[in-house]
């Protein structure tokens, strides 16, 4: 079997891989990570429509779920983090929109932004990718994209007379 039929198989094949590849989003050719990050910006707002406490702890399950089929999925295809693995990127990009007003404007700019930061990866994004294995790790280095962009969002947004989410 070939290495796309193989990823192919956990991907579609596997709930978890299902999950972890963004419901199939991670499968396109070209920049897996940009298509399973636009997967997430329709299922960002009824999420958003949630009461804040139902909204966190719906992310909360999803950061700790995506720990578990992000890792899986990886050891299943023996890598450290394969790049049709996008389920980082659909819950890191929940987290952006929480903070950031519901506008194409400021979606936009926190998307470029995200995408920017978890390419490049900036210090210490890309130790943290390197050296913490697993689900957690595969996780945890797009939160941390997640508050880069934060950081640059939300200074702006205050400057501008923006309130404090919530």
């Amino acid at each position: 079997m070939g290495q796309g039929s193989e990823i192919r198989k956990v991907a579609l094949g596997t709930l978890s891989g299902f999950i972890a590849f963004g419901f199939g989003s991670g499968l396109a050719r070209a920049a897996p990570g940009t298509v399973g990050t636009l997967a997430a910006i329709p299922l960002a707002i009824p999420l958003l429509l949630l009461p804040q406490p139902v909204f966190w702890l719906v992310w909360l399950v999803s950061f700790i779920l995506g720990v578990y089929v992000c890792g899986e999925s990886c050891r299943m295809l023996d890598v450290h983090d394969h790049g049709g693995v996008v389920w980082d990127e659909m819950v890191a990009w929940w987290f952006i929109v929480a903070f950031i007003p519901a506008n194409a404007y400021w979606w936009i700019a926190g998307f470029l932004l995200f995408r920017l930061f978890d390419i490049i990866k900036p210090w210490p994004i890309k130790q943290v990718d390197q050296k913490v294995h697993g689900g957690f790790g595969i996780m945890v280095d797009d939160i941390l994209a997640a508050a880069y962009t934060l950081a640059v969002l939300l200074p702006i947004h205050y400057a501008w007379g923006g309130a404090l989410p919530g």
